[in-house]
Order: C-alpha cells, then sequence, then structure tokens
C-alpha cells in the first residue's frame, strides 16, 4: 500500500511538473496616479524620457485606449482583482479607504485573480498597496470605521490575523500596506495577515523631505509604526518581489508564480528615492517617474537574470489618471501634461480621467512593437490570465472582463473591437459608457474635481449644453470631449442610455460562456 502510495504521489509531481512547465509566470507591476502622458512612450512631448517603460513596449504590445474601472483607487483595486466593476460590490460607487476602512471590497465568495490562479497551480503573493478595504476591530470586538482617531482603537491581537486581507482573497504571500503607503493616517505593514509592528506613535510631515517646497503635499499627519519608511517605499516593495521570485525559483522552479508589485508612484506626496533626486530636469515627480521605470526595468532585469524571460509575462497598468495637483504643477513647472493632451485628471470622468497606460510584455509569446487601439478597462486582465492558463471562468465571476489575449498575440482583427462597450465609473460613483467612438456620461459636469476653484478654473472648458443632464461625445472627430452632442445625437444618446441601464440590471457586461484560448493554441514567437 505504501509502495502504491510513493509511487502515486510520484507520478502526480511529475504530471503536476509537467503542467507547470506550460504555464508563464506572471508579474503585474499596478502603478498610482499615473496619467496617459507621464510615459515617453505615449508622450512625445514629456519632459522626461521612460527608456524601460518604452523599451518594454518596444519589446511588447501598448495599449492606446486603456482604461481603469474607476477615477481613484479603491474602486480600481478592486476591478484588477474581480474583473468587476465597482457597484457589482456595493450597488453604488466606492471611496477610497482612509485609516482603518473596512471591510474589503472583495467580499467573501468573490473569485479572485489570485485565487483564480492558485486553482492552477500558482504560488501568488502581492506587494505594496493594497487599499480595497480591510477589517479591524477595537478592543470589544467592534469593527473600526475609518478616520483618524479609530487608528488608536485598533485592538491588534483581536484584528489579526487579519479576515479579509490579500491572504485571505488569494494570495500564498503578501507584504502590503493597507492604504495609500505615504497618505492615510494608519501607516503600518502587513504581512501575511499580521502587523509586525503596530502604529505607536504620531506621525510629524514636518519630519520628512519636501522636494520642491510643495511636493511633499497630501503627506497627512496620523499614527505610524517604528522603522515605517516614507521616502523610497517602492524600493521595499521591489525587493519584497525580488525576494519572493529569486526564493521561489531556488525553491519550487517547477511551480509558476503570480505576483503584484502594487506600487507609490505616482501618488502624492512625491517623495522619490534618494539616489533618483535630479535623476530628470522635470523636477521631483520627474525623478518619482523615472524611479518607477528603473523598478520596471529592474524586474525585466531579474527575469533575464534567473533565466524565465521567455516564459514570464508581465503586465504594467495604473489606477487612474494624474493628481489633480500633479497635473496642474507639471504643466506650470515643466510643460509637461500628465493627461496627455486629454480633458481631465485623477477623480474625473472625462478621458484624462482613467484613460490610462497598459503595456504587456512576454517575449516568447507577444508579437515584438504591437501598439493597439483595442478598446480595455483594467478588468480584462483578470480574463486575458483566465485565458492564458486555460481556466474556464464561471459566469458569475470577472463579470465585467473580456479576454484581450487575441490582440495581444496578433490574431485579433485590428478593425474589429473584443468589446462592444465599456464601462466606467467617477469618483463619485457615476457611470460612463463607451460604444466604438460613442462616450456617454451619464452626469453633468467632471463626475470629480471642482472646476470652479482656483487652480482648477484656467482647465475649465465652456459647457456648450449646460442644462443638459449628461454629456455624449464622438472621442473620433472631439478627443478632448469639448463639445457635448447630447440633444443633437439624440438617437444615439437614448441609445447608450438604454445599454447602460441593460448592462447594470444584468449583473454583468462581459459575455457568458467564455472559453479559454490555452497555452497550446498561443503562437511561439521566434
Amino acid at each position: 500500500m505504501e509502495a502504491m502510495l510513493k509511487l502515486t504521489t510520484a507520478i502526480f509531481l511529475s504530471l503536476s511538473a509537467a503542467a507547470f512547465a506550460k504555464l508563464p509566470n506572471i508579474v503585474i507591476i499596478y502603478a498610482d496616479d499615473l496619467g496617459y502622458g507621464d510615459l515617453s512612450a505615449y508622450n512625445q512631448k514629456a519632459a522626461y524620457k521612460t527608456p524601460r517603460l518604452d523599451q518594454m513596449a518596444a519589446e511588447g504590445i501598448r495599449f492606446t485606449d486603456a482604461h481603469s474601472p474607476s477615477t481613484i483607487c479603491s474602486p480600481s483595486r478592486y476591478g484588477l482583482f474581480s474583473g468587476q466593476q465597482i457597484y457589482r460590490s456595493t450597488g453604488r460607487g466606492g471611496g477610497a479607504f482612509e485609516g482603518p476602512g473596512g471591510p474589503s471590497y472583495l467580499k467573501p465568495g468573490t473569485m479572485t485573480l489570485g485565487g483564480m490562479l492558485q486553482k492552477k497551480g500558482y504560488r501568488t503573493a502581492v506587494f505594496g498597496k493594497w487599499h480595497v478595504g480591510l477589517t479591524w476591530l477595537d478592543k470589544d470586538g467592534k469593527r473600526l470605521g475609518g478616520g483618524f482617531d479609530n487608528s488608536l482603537l485598533i485592538d491588534y491581537e483581536k484584528s489579526t490575523p487579519l479576515i479579509d486581507g490579500p491572504n485571505e482573497r488569494g494570495f500564498d504571500e503578501s507584504f502590503i500596506t493597507p492604504n495609500c503607503p505615504t497618505t492615510d493616517p494608519l501607516y503600518v505593514y502587513i504581512e501575511n495577515g499580521m502587523v509586525p509592528k503596530p502604529a505607536n506613535h504620531r506621525y510629524n510631515p514636518e519630519n520628512t523631505p519636501n522636494p520642491g517646497g510643495k511636493w511633499r503635499w497630501d503627506n497627512d499627519a496620523g499614527w505610524v509604526a517604528p522603522d515605517y519608511q516614507f521616502v523610497g517605499v517602492d524600493e521595499l516593495f521591489y525587493a519584497k518581489t525580488k525576494n519572493f521570485i529569486t526564493q521561489h525559483r531556488e525553491t519550487r522552479p517547477e511551480q509558476p508564480f503570480f505576483a503584484v508589485l502594487s506600487t507609490q508612484i505616482a501618488h502624492a506626496p512625491v517623495l522619490p528615492a534618494e539616489k533618483f533626486n535630479g535623476a530628470t530636469e522635470a523636477g521631483p515627480r520627474g525623478d518619482f517617474v523615472y524611479q518607477l521605470d528603473h523598478i520596471v526595468g529592474r524586474t525585466i532585469d531579474l527575469m533575464k537574470e534567473l533565466n524565465i524571460d521567455d516564459e514570464t509575462i508581465i503586465l504594467f497598468n495604473a489606477d487612474n489618471g494624474a493628481e489633480f495637483m500633479h497635473v496642474a504643477w507639471m504643466r506650470e513647472d515643466h510643460n509637461h501634461d500628465a493627461s496627455g493632451g486629454y480633458r481631465g485628471m485623477k477623480r474625473d470622468a472625462w478621458e484624462g480621467g482613467h484613460r490610462v497606460p497598459f503595456i504587456v510584455r512576454w517575449p516568447g509569446r507577444i508579437p515584438k512593437g504591437q501598439v493597439s487601439d483595442q478598446m480595455t478597462n483594467t478588468t480584462d486582465i483578470f480574463a486575458t490570465l483566465a485565458s492564458i492558463v486555460g481556466f474556464e471562468l464561471p459566469d458569475e465571476a470577472a463579470t465585467d472582463s473580456f479576454d484581450m489575449l487575441p490582440a495581444m498575440i496578433g490574431t485579433q482583427d485590428q478593425a474589429q473591437s473584443i468589446r462592444p462597450h465599456l464601462l466606467t465609473q467617477s469618483f463619485r460613483g457615476e457611470f460612463q459608457i463607451r460604444q466604438g467612438d460613442w462616450k456617454y456620461l451619464d452626469h453633468q459636469g467632471s463626475g470629480g474635481n471642482p472646476y470652479h476653484s482656483r487652480l482648477l478654473s484656467k482647465y475649465a472648458l465652456e459647457e456648450k449644453e449646460p442644462d443638459a443632464p449628461g454629456q455624449l461625445y464622438n472621442l473620433k472627430t472631439d478627443p478632448g470631449e469639448t463639445t457635448n452632442l447630447y440633444y443633437k445625437e439624440a438617437e444615439k444618446r437614448k441609445e447608450l442610455q438604454a445599454l447602460l441601464e441593460k448592462l447594470k440590471k444584468s449583473g454583468r457586461s462581459a459575455p457568458k460562456k467564455r472559453k479559454p484560448i490555452g497555452m497550446t493554441n498561443i503562437p511561439k514567437v521566434d
């Protein structure tokens, strides 16, 4: 009996190794508040160069019509990890968590990206900013809400291991911050559901460098753990990611890995690591983005050093457009447009709020030098990876996720859109819907920023239909969203209004019975 068990185990391990060998390693580098115009591959007039991301685009595929699910971070991160718009979780929009805010937008029973890949045999990990909500308890076991004062009420013994942290949502390993690493008032590290050092003293931003006299903006006072890093925190996140990948390759080379590196860059405050100060001629934020570029380059180099470059897919994406203060200052100080010529910025429903960089590199399977105008959303990463690894998604999972793999491997007719439509949500949770060149905003105004304010008033455009309850634009003829066609194209507007309501009520925007392509059907690149 024992001999039979050993033989069965050996056969299983052999088959498992063979199965693993067919699947690629996966790395997602998820940037924060990075605008469409913040990379030189997307913006020839950028005030600095991003050579490694430009190289990544040249060696893979660059999408020019890619969008974040929301115009702020927490709902977009829910979209990345769930393949769904935030209203699938909340029934509406979703704010950005601060302090001990929660519970997680990723509700129990939700299939997550990490959980899906675990089912295919991957070892999964996430490092950096989490920010989809966590459950924290006080000394009486009562769940705490967000805010500055509640950070002091956390009972860490009762709260940990966290019931809705990454390790309970599809990740084998994690090293994260609960919210924005250098912005929100609870500054602690969370490692595999535990808090090694609780926040125990008041943080004073005045003790942190203030590059250029203004770029520390949005570095909130709060409660901080001992040895917590503010300057160069992404160097720590990269080191954790590198350590995970290196150790995994040393101990489990037959098993594929999935790692998410969720950066602080380029969220406020702007605090580049010391070695990157002055790296560009575009001030602290130029240096900050250059540091991100360097991290991407080091990640690619690591794959080459480990001899797994051809069998590793790296995806680079961002959670929304650039912060409004950053957009204004970079335009004023360096003639750099982080929105890449589009109207709006972070929080706004106009293109500058959610049109973001999306680059994918997989030397073994994705042909070089592709530029695609396929309309896509961060939510599509879920179905695309499922298609690669051969996982058939149940209809109730990733309900806003489309498979973009045909565009990546060059088998899709570029004249035909994979997506018949695309949903996004603005800061207040209001909806926008795309269909081809047409875009309908189901609300007035920006959906986010106050354009009557002194700083933003210079960027306000005259509203040509000020009484219209919504907005309709043709992005082909009017990419700057300057002329509202709400009344002039009433038939198209009513069509999109009806489609939006249908998608909201149906509980999904993606098709049912999605079939994965699988590795055997992905041609190798010579």
